[in-house]
Formats: structure tokens, C-alpha cells, sequence
């Protein structure tokens, strides 16, 4: 049987800072974000219709504020709902706390995969995701009410560990934040994301009725559980690389990251490399691999 074909799409207008319908009851913002993590921006929206909640609130941008408080347009806001914890995607929410006074639901603080090194606490500096609390901690499964629609919060981590899609009931529609995005594969970055959890959260979400999957950056994917598929496709390819990779011997996170994406340079680079360190991860969970961590950095071979 032929795997799955994974095909990017960047035809996306975003309209940033300007309402765009996607669905009855659901209207996409864009913030002025665009970067090469980020695509052209944060898809930020406005779910309801008499009474509204904001899904993503962005990046902490003054415009964005504005163009989220033009959006919402004096309706009351029940509440602040996020995918997760990253700053791109919750840097916004004290300022729209403050001028609207919404409570916040979430997955929780930030918080890692898995315990991080030393070394890896060190180089990270706990941002804004660890600070918010919700007032509303979700759990997988939560129906949420709110003015004209009905979503059902699905957990789904592994870019994040306390990443959510939602469901739009009655509709084929997934809200799907980070989780399944049609401009490129979802960055899993060791020891922010985990690429067995992220494995699992595919398997979940093609499993589901919603097949229409609208992502935090980028256009929407019209066939979201064949995209997801070839996606899990892709990762496991990406396994099988790194094995044969670690054929000729013994080698570090830079060579092996190298030899994948030998066009990577700068911070992308670096990115890359959190992603190999989540595949070596998983092969070494698998004992297709051994991993080794030391002052020198990560060392990976092949299991006897």
C-alpha cells in the first residue's frame, strides 16, 4: 500500500488585522507575527455570536489588540481559550484580560514533556505560558457551550504538552491549533514537545468526525485526516533516516541533524536539531537506538 504523500500548501492570504469569516459563528484575526516559525502570523479567532470567546489572542501586539477589540465589537467576552502556551499564542492575554475582564481556559501553565537537563533549564528562560493560570484548567473531552456553538476541547499534545484542538460540533470543523498545520510539518522540539504523544494526538484526531481542520497559522487543510496521515507518514520517514544515519557509526545531535537537513543554518538549525533530539527520543523509547547525554552533548547509535 502507498503511503500517504505529504503536499505543503503557502496560498494564504492572511488579511491581517482585518475580520475574515471562516464558519457561521467563527471569525479568523491574523496578527502581525509573520516570521519563519509563525508562517505569515497567528491565526487568532472569534468564536460566538451575541456573546463571544477568543481562541489564541496572539502575540503581545498593541494592534493586534486592537483589531481583536474592533473584531469582537462590544460584545461581552466570556472567555479567553487557548491551544496552548506558547508566546505567539497567549503573549496577548493580559492585555485582552484587562480590557475585557474574560476569565482564561487553558491546559494549564506551560510545562515540559519531560523533565529537561540542566543544561536545557538553563538555555530556556520560563516566558509568559508558565506564568498564566487558568481559571478554567480543560480536560480532554470538555464539552464548552457557548453562543451558537458547541466545542469539544481534544488533547492533543506533543508539539505542547498541554496543546488542545477543538471540535465544532454538528460541523467538520477542528479548530487545530499547532497540532496539524497545511504550510509545514508541526515543529517537536525536545523537552517542549514529545513525538510519541504527538503520534498518539494524529491518531486521535484522524479518528474523529471533523475532516475540515483550520490551523493557528496558515489557510485551512480541506482534508485534515489525510493530511494528518501523511504527516504521522512523514515523522515515521524521518525515523527511518536517522537509523540509517547512525549506519556508519556512532554520532552527535549536530552531525545527525546535519545529515537530515543539510540546508539548515542559524536558529533554524538549531530548531532542527530540538526536532532530531524528539526522533532519537522515540527510537531510543522503540530500543531501535542508543542515546547518550553528556557534557559534550548528545551521542546516538545504533542498538546491538
Amino acid at each position: 500500500m502507498a503511503m500517504p504523500t505529504q503536499q505543503y500548501s503557502t496560498d494564504f492570504d492572511p488579511q491581517r488585522g482585518t475580520p475574515v469569516a471562516v464558519a457561521d459563528g467563527i471569525v479568523r484575526v491574523t496578527a502581525p507575527n509573520a516570521g519563519p516559525y509563525t508562517f505569515t502570523g497567528t491565526n487568532s479567532f472569534v468564536l460566538g455570536r451575541e456573546e463571544v470567546m477568543i481562541l489564541d489572542p496572539g502575540p503581545d501586539s498593541p494592534s493586534h489588540l486592537q483589531a481583536l477589540l474592533s473584531a469582537i465589537g462590544g460584545r461581552r467576552v466570556a472567555g479567553i481559550l487557548l491551544t496552548h502556551t506558547h508566546p505567539d499564542h497567549c503573549a496577548l492575554v493580559p492585555r485582552l484580560q484587562s480590557a475585557t475582564g474574560a476569565p482564561l481556559l487553558s491546559g494549564g501553565p506551560h510545562r515540559y514533556s519531560r523533565k529537561p537537563t540542566l543544561s536545557e533549564s538553563l538555555m530556556r528562560r520560563k516566558g509568559i505560558g508558565f506564568r498564566l493560570k487558568p481559571d478554567t484548567t480543560l480536560w480532554d473531552g470538555q464539552p464548552l457551550e457557548l453562543d451558537g456553538l458547541t466545542l469539544t476541547a481534544v488533547a492533543t499534545p506533543g508539539h505542547c504538552a498541554n496543546h488542545f484542538a477543538f471540535a465544532v460540533e454538528g460541523t467538520r470543523l477542528l479548530l487545530s491549533g499547532d497540532h496539524v498545520m497545511g504550510w509545514n510539518s508541526t515543529l517537536i522540539a525536545s523537552p517542549d514537545g514529545r513525538l510519541s504523544d504527538y503520534f498518539a494526538s494524529l491518531d486521535k484526531v484522524i479518528a474523529l468526525h471533523q475532516t475540515r481542520f483550520v490551523p493557528a497559522h496558515g489557510g485551512e487543510i480541506a482534508d485534515g485526516r489525510g493530511f494528518a496521515k501523511a504527516l504521522k507518514a512523514h515523522r515515521m520517514m524521518r525515523n527511518s533516516q536517522i537509523v540509517d544515519a547512525l549506519g556508519t557509526g556512532p554520532q552527535s545531535l549536530r552531525q545527525i541533524t546535519a545529515a537530515i537537513y543539510p540546508q539548515l543554518r542559524g536558529r533554524l538549525a538549531l530548531a532542527a536539531q530540538q526536532t532530531v533530539l524528539a526522533h532519537l527520543e522515540y527510537l531510543a523509547d522503540k530500543d531501535a537506538i542508543s542515546l547518550k547525554r553528556g557534557i559534550f552533548g548528545v551521542r546516538a547509535w545504533l542498538s546491538a
